[in-house]
């Protein structure tokens, strides 16, 4: 059985940083391309990065490009998400998802049917 755990997440000021992380466990996380996703109350989940199972292709949503960095060291089984110059708009809960197949086409990066695994998500809170 796979388990994703997030965590990392907190209150923080707008202009200010978190890293989330997330561990996996029962399955090597090399197995995975990892996604993070993100939904805020009264929204659908929307896909915020994505990266590929060795860590050299990496995909952002516009809204975060720039200042959101995925990351994953695979020894550590773990994938995280740095997040700077955070906005109120960040405001959400965070999943992070892991996507089993060999091959994913670019399109279906941000969309979560792609995905098999979810975390159980962690908050995140920018105040203005």
């Amino acid at each position: 059985q796979v388990q994703l755990v997030e965590s990392g997440g907190g209150l923080v000021q707008a202009g200010g940083s978190l890293r989330l992380s997330c561990a996996t466990s029962g399955r090597s996380i090399s197995s995975f391309s990892m996604g993070w996703f993100r939904q805020a109350p009264g929204k659908e989940r929307e896909f915020v990065a994505h990266i590929s199972r060795s860590g050299r292709s990496t995909y952002y949503a516009d809204s975060v490009k720039g200042r959101f960095t995925i990351s994953r060291d695979n020894a550590k089984n773990t994938v995280y998400l740095q997040m700077n110059s955070l906005k109120f708009e960040d405001t959400a809960v965070y999943y992070c998802a892991a996507d089993s197949s060999q091959f994913i086409p670019d399109e279906r990066r941000g969309s979560s049917r792609q995905y098999d695994y979810w975390g159980q998500g962690t908050q995140v809170t920018v105040s203005s």
